[in-house]
């Protein structure tokens, strides 16, 4: 089975289209070696997959016959990606929650408050 329709089967990607671009784009490696969308996979091949600034680290069992359900994919695919990848995933997002920008623009509503609260606390 080409390694876009794999990805798109096991539920990575949600298009063929979308996981034939991320190969193109080189995020996809097979047992090291970055290829094409049309490259074959094979049982106990090793795929490292980036997306959404995670490192997968995936090893393949089993060809599908087709797309599968959500709760049969760990039949076709061991995922082995380590949990500090998710961990650090998550610092990048509450890092993004609680910092902007000087100069773009002016407060939400929560930030007038907590402006508002610190002000009241100093009294």
């Amino acid at each position: 089975m080409r390694i876009d329709k794999y990805l798109w089967c096991i539920r990575y990607y949600k298009t063929r289209n979308v996981a034939s671009t991320a190969v193109k784009k080189g995020q996809v490696k097979i047992n090291g070696s970055i290829v094409k969308p049309s490259r074959e996979v094979y049982p106990m091949d090793k795929i490292n997959l980036r997306k959404n600034q995670i490192e997968y680290q995936l090893t393949v069992l089993d060809i599908p016959e087709s797309r599968v359900g959500a709760k049969l994919v760990d039949i076709y695919r061991k995922d082995t990606t380590p949990k500090d990848a998710f961990v650090h995933n998550e610092l990048l997002k509450s890092a993004k929650d609680h910092y902007r920008k000087k100069g773009l623009g002016r407060p939400t509503k929560k930030d007038r408050r907590d402006i508002d609260g610190y002000l009241d606390e100093s009294e």
